[in-house]
C-alpha cells in the first residue's frame, strides 16, 4: 500500500459568497491509496472557518503514513478506527476514509453502495446552490442552471426576503434556504411564514452554533423545518439536535468521512430526524463519495463540482439534480491528467 498526497486549486465558475466569506478558488487535498494496479481516491477541501489548511492536512496525513502503508485492512472502517485513534483532524480522516472506500470497492469490483446492500432506484435529487450576490446576478446564476429541480439559496443579508421573492418570479422549483448562522431566533421565526409562502422547504442553520439553546424556541415556533449544519459536525452532536432541529445536514469533511457519516445517519433515523448530506465546493472525488450514501437520505446537496470552472476527476456526475453513476467500482473515481 502506498499513500500519495496530491493538492489542487479548483477554479470556481462564479465567485461564491455565503454570509461569512467569498471565494473564487477552492484549494483541495486528494489522498490516493495505491495498491498494485488499483488506486482509491478521497478528498478534503480547505476551510478557513474550521481552520483546515493544506499544510495541516498534509501534516496529519503524513503522521498516518506508516500506519496506512503497513496496516492490512479488509474493511475501510478498520482503517478509520485506527487512524482516528492517532489524529483528531476530521478533514484528513475524511480524505483517507473516502480513498479507502473507493479502493475497497475497486478491490471487490462493485460500487460501494452495492457493497452496503443499497439500491439507487429511489435516490433524492440534489439542489443547485445560489451564492449571495446582487439580486440580478443571483437570478442570472439560477437561470444558467434552469433545469435543476430544486435550488438552495444562501442568505444572510439585509435583503433576504426580497432575494427569495425575486428568485421566485423566475422558477416554480422548490427552494431551500441556508443562513449559515447569520440570523437571530426572532428573525428565523419571523421569516419562516413568508418563506413558506414562497415555496421554501426548510431553513438550514439559521443561528450561530453557540446559540443552540435558542433553537428550542425556533423549533417550536418556526413555520418551516430547521436543519442543523454547523451544530451537527460529528456523531456526538446528533443527540443535542433532538428537540432543536427537525433534521441534520452531514458534511463528510466535518465528521471524518463515510464511516462516521453512516453512524450519524443511523443515529438520526433512530431519533426520527430527517437526514441530508451536503457538500463543500469540491471536486468529483468528494461528490462521488456522497453518491454512495444517496439511497439513505431524505435530501442531498451534491452540486459542488457543478460550481467549478474545471474539474480534476471523473466519477458520479450530477445532471439536472440527478446523480449518474459511472461504470467504475468503488466510489467510481478516476483522477484526470
Amino acid at each position: 500500500m502506498e499513500l500519495i498526497i496530491h493538492d489542487f486549486e479548483l477554479p470556481l465558475l462564479h465567485p461564491f459568497t455565503i454570509s461569512r466569506e467569498t471565494i473564487t478558488v477552492q484549494p483541495t487535498v486528494i489522498v490516493e491509496l495505491r495498491d498494485g494496479d488499483l488506486s482509491g481516491y478521497g478528498e478534503a477541501t480547505t476551510n478557513r472557518y474550521y481552520g483546515a489548511t493544506k499544510e495541516q492536512l498534509r501534516a496529519s496525513l503524513e503522521s498516518l503514513r506508516e500506519t496506512v502503508e503497513k496496516f492490512d485492512w479488509n474493511d475501510p472502517a478498520e482503517l478509520w478506527e485506527i487512524a482516528h485513534d492517532k489524529v483528531e483532524d476530521t478533514f484528513a480522516l475524511c480524505a483517507l476514509d473516502l480513498a479507502a472506500h473507493d479502493l475497497w470497492g475497486k478491490r471487490l469490483g462493485k460500487p460501494v453502495y452495492e457493497l452496503w446492500g443499497l439500491t439507487t432506484d429511489k435516490n433524492p435529487v440534489s439542489n443547485y446552490t445560489i451564492g449571495i450576490d446582487e439580486i440580478d446576478v443571483m437570478v442570472s446564476k439560477m437561470q444558467e442552471f434552469s433545469d435543476w429541480p430544486v435550488y438552495k439559496i444562501k442568505l444572510g443579508t439585509a435583503h433576504d426576503l426580497e432575494i427569495v421573492e425575486q428568485l421566485r418570479k423566475h422558477t416554480a422549483a422548490p427552494f431551500r434556504v441556508d443562513a449559515n448562522c447569520a440570523w437571530s431566533a426572532q428573525q428565523t421565526i419571523d421569516f419562516s411564514k413568508p418563506l413558506a409562502d414562497l415555496g421554501v422547504e426548510f431553513i438550514e442553520q439559521p443561528l450561530p452554533a453557540d446559540q443552540l439553546d435558542q433553537m428550542e424556541e425556533v423549533f417550536d415556533l418556526s413555520a418551516l423545518p430547521v436543519i442543523a449544519d454547523e451544530n451537527c459536525l460529528v456523531p456526538e452532536d446528533v443527540d443535542a439536535c433532538i428537540g432543536r432541529f427537525h433534521g441534520i445536514n452531514i458534511k463528510l469533511v466535518k465528521c471524518g468521512g463515510l464511516t462516521p457519516a453512516r453512524k450519524m445517519i443511523q443515529q438520526a433515523r433512530q431519533a426520527e430526524l430527517k437526514v441530508m448530506v451536503g457538500c463543500m465546493t469540491e471536486s468529483t472525488v468528494g461528490i462521488s463519495a456522497i453518491g454512495q450514501l444517496l439511497p439513505m437520505l431524505d435530501y442531498v446537496d451534491m452540486d459542488g463540482a457543478a460550481l467549478l470552472a474545471s474539474d480534476i476527476a471523473s466519477g458520479c456526475e450530477v445532471k439536472q439534480g440527478v446523480c449518474c453513476y459511472p461504470d467504475v467500482p468503488g466510489n467510481g473515481v478516476t483522477l484526470l491528467g
